[in-house]
């Protein structure tokens, strides 16, 4: 093995969880935070528990409602733009003849 390119190893790593949670273990890390832990995962307590920390699904709804609006109003043209357009091919038609 190659000498010092290995990370320090600290037997007495805390891991600390949102619910209150502290185990002790080793790790490279001297402390490490979580959001889920055997007590108070979903799985484990059988009670539901929603887990949105950073906000995904609401940006995620957000950019769905964008691409809703644009796609509905992109390709959709109103009643006058299209006869406006036919106006305006009939004129260069009779333009041409």
């Amino acid at each position: 093995m190659k000498q010092d390119i290995h990370p320090d190893y600290h037997d007495d790593a805390v891991i600390t969880c949102a619910c209150g949670q502290k185990y002790e273990t080793g790790s490279t890390t001297q402390k490490i935070e979580i959001e889920i832990c055997a007590t108070c995962h979903p799985y484990y307590t059988g009670k539901q528990k929603y887990v949105d920390t950073t906000g995904r699904v609401e940006r995620f709804k957000q950019l769905s409602e964008r691409a809703k609006k644009k796609q509905t109003t992109a390709g959709i043209r109103t009643k006058a733009e299209k006869n406006a357009a036919r106006r305006a091919k009939q004129a260069e038609a009779k333009a041409k003849a």
